[in-house]
């Protein structure tokens, strides 16, 4: 695999991580289990910041995986987000709690890259009903944690003032 396009790929990955760790980090102990959006018909609580981080980090996780049926994310996390039922983990996770689980994700992303190979690029990996080749899932999940990460910010912005500030490039970027 081309070692220019995997240090790209992880130069904006990496960017897109350090985004929601910006925001993550900046969101003040009272909105934390603040609403982002009006639910409708939905469940509130998926709309609470610390919950759209947590979703947001389960993902980037399960995506890394290739969609492994054997897929587990370390403690204290758990596989609720794979429920069809739509279930919430017991309780709301901490801001220290999602951080530690962001690092987990950035070096494992990180690691994903750097041992990407034409063979791993194009695997078939499950999305939804249908199959992406892995290096497609990974642009896929990029753009995913971007969505997320631009939320929480835009929600600092309206609510605090400011948000965190454009990355653009991961804080590690030498090298894959």
């Amino acid at each position: 695999m081309d070692t220019t396009f995997k240090v790209n790929i992880w130069q904006q990955f990496g960017a897109a991580i350090d985004m929601l760790d910006n925001a993550l980090s900046a969101c003040p102990d009272h909105l934390w289990h603040s609403g982002l959006w009006d639910t409708g018909a939905y469940r509130p609580e998926w709309a609470q910041f610390w919950y759209v981080g947590s979703h947001t980090l389960f993902w980037l996780d399960y995506y890394l995986s290739g969609s492994d049926p054997d897929f587990a994310p370390p403690a204290p996390f758990d596989l609720v987000e794979l429920d069809p039922a739509g279930l919430l983990p017991e309780r709301p996770y901490s801001r220290e709690e999602l951080q530690a689980y962001l690092q987990y994700g950035r070096r494992k992303c990180q690691a994903t890259i750097e041992g990407l190979t034409d063979e791993k690029a194009s695997q078939p990996c499950k999305l939804g009903s249908g199959e992406i080749a892995f290096v497609g899932l990974l642009l896929y999940n990029m753009r995913h944690v971007q969505e997320h990460a631009a939320q929480l910010s835009m929600f600092l912005g309206q609510k605090v003032g400011s948000a965190p500030r454009w990355v653009g490039k991961a804080r590690n970027s030498s090298g894959v």
